[in-house]
């Protein structure tokens, strides 16, 4: 991946607030797109990007601040610690969950590749958003996406925004009251612990949960308040990956474990479907990207190297966790594998302390949802407040909590009536989730680049054919999902 880019001009960059009232006169037009000049060009006179490219470094620009504070940022800002924190925590949530489901889908083999080639061309495109959002001196996705494209397409991203993120948010609800209540296939941790009864109710656990743990970490204002529980819940990821690993590496040793699928399934008409839209769903699980100008936006030193720095230790955590729990969880279970996984371990694992590491991996992973809830929330209050008071309006501590009720209500109506995390996954995953990731990126880099050639051959097609397979995989999950849903009800 490219990691090169040419800088600003040293005099056009400028505090944010300055920017907003001189667009005109720095060259912006009416529409809102940033016009890219001679002077103003990520390209040096004479400047070879597929070159530079393939000499691996960084420019000697590298440490340009992007907008804001300089590149010192705010003192109290974050570091690239607590920065790669904030961002895995984006990443490591509920989709992890739905992964082991998709191995069993693809098989071995096949699950991994995928695994670890949309790890890699997410980080393409955080890298390509990170570039352009230096050039149009954005805060936020939706103003990358205003100034590339106009403000049709911004108020599209901005939807995508909010339906994906209310979304996974939805879905962290049900597998919070799937692993504490229970469902018909399953036994939940409450019943398990104290027996059934009215504390056993699904809809009153998610509630409470919802109003003692989540609502105060929900009201913080700065995303870089988040960065300690941020790190809580990524160890705690990495704790469930770890006790998985072990225990499917004990049934292996002792011979308890059959040989898995390498390859997809084409036995039946309800696999193919299966195929469908299982790479949507896989691409959910590194969607993050709203996250990232936020998260960029609290750096101590807010420098494009930084972020890349930032964005490649994440996806490099990400595909390792990733991988060890698809394949973990696809050995424990084999084809009896839920869509949410930890829904199977309410049972016997077959070796030593099986309950006490059932229970430790299913209330680790609600604490670590717990912890993950408040920063997919941020951005989705954060774009909420955009669409409907502006990205000029001022801030207001009282504006701030009611959206966190008003969204958090909705939030919870919504994990009352979905059935289950495949149904939100699939769905999101094949518009939402593809749109945000991929193809809004892609078209930034595509619309800048020919305004400003800042874009090597290499780049450029890869923005290409990730545009054109985002789209057919796109168009290919919705039909499969709504055909699968009209097998489901005849």
């Amino acid at each position: 991946m490219n990691t090169n880019y040419s800088s600003l001009p040293l005099t056009s960059i400028e505090l944010q607030s300055n920017q907003r009232t001189s667009e005109v006169a720095n060259g912006v037009g009416y529409n809102g797109h940033a016009k890219i000049s001679k002077q103003d060009s990520f390209l040096v006179d004479g400047e070879d990007v597929d070159g530079d490219a393939a000499g691996g470094g960084g420019g000697e620009n590298d440490d340009l601040p992007l907008i804001g504070d300089g590149p010192a940022g705010p003192p109290e800002g974050s570091g690239v610690p607590a920065a790669v924190f904030n961002l895995a925590t984006s990443i490591i949530g509920a989709g992890i969950m739905a992964l082991p489901a998709t191995m069993k889908v693809l098989g071995v083999a096949v699950g991994l590749v995928s695994i670890l080639v949309m790890g890699i061309l997410s980080e393409v495109t955080i890298e390509l958003l990170v570039r352009f959002a230096v050039y149009c001196r954005a805060l936020s996705y939706g103003e990358v996406v205003h100034k590339a494209l106009g403000r049709p397409a911004s108020i599209v991203a901005q939807m995508c925004v909010i339906i994906n993120n209310a979304g996974v948010l939805i879905v962290y609800l049900i597998i919070i009251g799937d692993v504490m209540s229970g469902s018909l296939k399953h036994i939940g941790v409450m019943d398990q612990l104290i027996g059934h009864g009215e504390w056993d109710n699904r809809r009153l656990l998610i509630l409470v949960v919802l109003v003692i743990f989540l609502s105060p970490l929900c009201a913080l204002e700065k995303i870089d308040s988040l960065s300690l529980s941020s790190a809580a819940s990524v160890a705690l990821a990495v704790v469930f990956v770890v006790v998985s690993c072990i225990i499917a590496l004990v049934k292996v040793v002792e011979g308890k474990i059959s040989m898995p699928r390498m390859g997809p399934d084409f036995s039946s008409r309800a696999a193919m479907l299966d195929l469908l839209v299982v790479i949507p769903i896989m691409t959910n699980a590194y969607i993050c990207h709203f996250n990232v100008q936020p998260i960029y936006n609290e750096l101590k030193e807010k420098t494009p190297h930084n972020m890349y720095k930032i964005g490649r230790i994440t996806t490099v955590l990400c595909v390792v966790v990733y991988a060890l729990t698809a394949v973990s969880g696809y050995l424990l279970f084999g084809e009896d594998t839920e869509s949410d996984v930890l829904t199977n371990f309410d049972k016997d694992l077959g070796i030593r302390f099986s309950s006490i590491l059932n229970f430790i991996v299913r209330i680790g992973y609600v604490i670590h949802l717990v912890l993950v809830f408040p920063v997919v929330h941020f951005s989705l209050r954060q774009t909420v407040d955009s669409l409907i008071f502006g990205e000029l309006a001022p801030h207001s501590r009282k504006k701030m909590l009611t959206l966190t009720v008003v969204l958090l209500a909705l939030i919870y109506l919504g994990s009352t009536m979905i059935p289950n995390i495949w149904v939100a996954f699939k769905f999101t995953g094949a518009t939402t989730g593809l749109a945000l990731g991929f193809i809004f990126p892609a078209l930034i880099a595509l619309r800048l680049d020919k305004e400003g050639k800042s874009l090597g051959k290499g780049e450029r097609l890869l923005s290409i054919v990730m545009l054109g397979l985002a789209m057919v995989v796109s168009i290919i999950g919705v039909i499969g999902n709504v055909y699968s849903l009209r097998s489901k009800s005849a």
